[in-house]
Order: structure tokens, then C-alpha cells, then sequence
């Protein structure tokens, strides 16, 4: 499992990558009470492009953004040999898009606006 070191305590790495300000700034204090380190990206191109996609525990990925879409990230992921458990998250409603996104591998898909408790259930999930 992957972890990042935060003053003696070890806590796993969750990644938001959403092009909503909103959303990269309410998920992160969420995930943060639930006792997680998060870094939180605008676009799919910039988490690519950091330094942390070895340390991500876990992905969560709008689905919906402008340049690289949550499924080509998804697939990027799977062509760099990186096997980072995903849970989505969107607004639109598209049984077509969950099937194929849980399909090639997501551990979730979640609808927005979602509860807390799903959320933390889902991160749980998909680092256990």
C-alpha cells in the first residue's frame, strides 16, 4: 500500500482530480478529517504530470473535464503500468458510462452530490 509520511504518522495518499474549484477544495478537508493525506489536481494532464502518481493510494476522478476525460486518464493509468484503485464521481446520470468505467476496473462510481458516508465507504473500499 502506498503512504506518505506526515509527522511520524503514516496515512495513505488520496489524489482529487476534479475541474470544479469547489469540489478540489471541499473534498480534500473531507477526505482529510477522514484521516487521509490528499493532493488535489484541476486536470488530468497535471496529475500526470506530478510527482505523486507512485504515492497515490487512491484516485478520485471527475469523469467530465475539459482535455483529458476521467476514462483517458483511467486508460493512461492502465497503459503506465499503474494500478491505482479509481472511484468516479459526476453529475450526469449515464448507466452506459458506469458500466464501461467499472468495467475497465473502477472500484466506484459515484453520483454527485454524494454523502460523506459514501464517500468514506468508498475510499475504504477501494484501498482495503
Amino acid at each position: 500500500m502506498r503512504r506518505v509520511k506526515n509527522m511520524s504518522i503514516t496515512r495513505s495518499l488520496v489524489s482529487v482530480v476534479d475541474d470544479d474549484e469547489s469540489v478540489r477544495e471541499s473534498l480534500p478537508d473531507l477526505l482529510r478529517e477522514f484521516g487521509y493525506a490528499v493532493r488535489a489536481f484541476s486536470s488530468a494532464e497535471d496529475f500526470l504530470a506530478a510527482d505523486c502518481i507512485d504515492q497515490t493510494s487512491c484516485l478520485i476522478l471527475d469523469i467530465a473535464m475539459p482535455g483529458m476525460t476521467g476514462p483517458a486518464l483511467q486508460q493512461e493509468l492502465k497503459i503506465l503500468g499503474k494500478e491505482i484503485p479509481i472511484i468516479f464521481i459526476t453529475a450526469q446520470r449515464d448507466e452506459l458510462v458506469r458500466a464501461r468505467v467499472l468495467e475497465q476496473g473502477a472500484a466506484e462510481l459515484l453520483l454527485k452530490p454524494f454523502s460523506d458516508t459514501a464517500l468514506r465507504d468508498a475510499v475504504n473500499a477501494a484501498l482495503a
